[in-house]
């Protein structure tokens, strides 16, 4: 996954496409849910995700939740060596 920076933390996150291998998305049949999904860090629950929504990874590495386009460009900025740059949905 690409890494990120918020104002608080800096994150694991990856946008996700159809098609698209991203570490967290599923469409196991947990719950019987066939649609693209995450599993969150609360117990037995997920969160579905649709084209575009970023994955970002929970600190334990094995959890996961989505944050819209739109959302993650206001609070998040790309860490490239020590330039920042500016996200930009694709």
């Amino acid at each position: 996954m690409s890494k990120f920076r918020s104002k608080l933390r800096i994150i694991d996150a990856e946008q996700w496409k159809p098609g698209k291998f991203v570490p967290g998305a599923c469409a196991c049949h947990q719950q019987q849910y066939l649609l693209p999904h995450v599993h969150t860090i609360h117990k037995g629950q997920i969160a579905l995700i649709e084209p575009g929504d970023w994955i970002i990874a929970e600190p334990d590495g094995k959890h996961f939740y989505p944050c819209k386009p739109d959302i993650f460009k206001d609070n998040y900025e790309a860490i490239r060596g020590r330039q920042r740059s500016r996200i930009t949905n694709d």
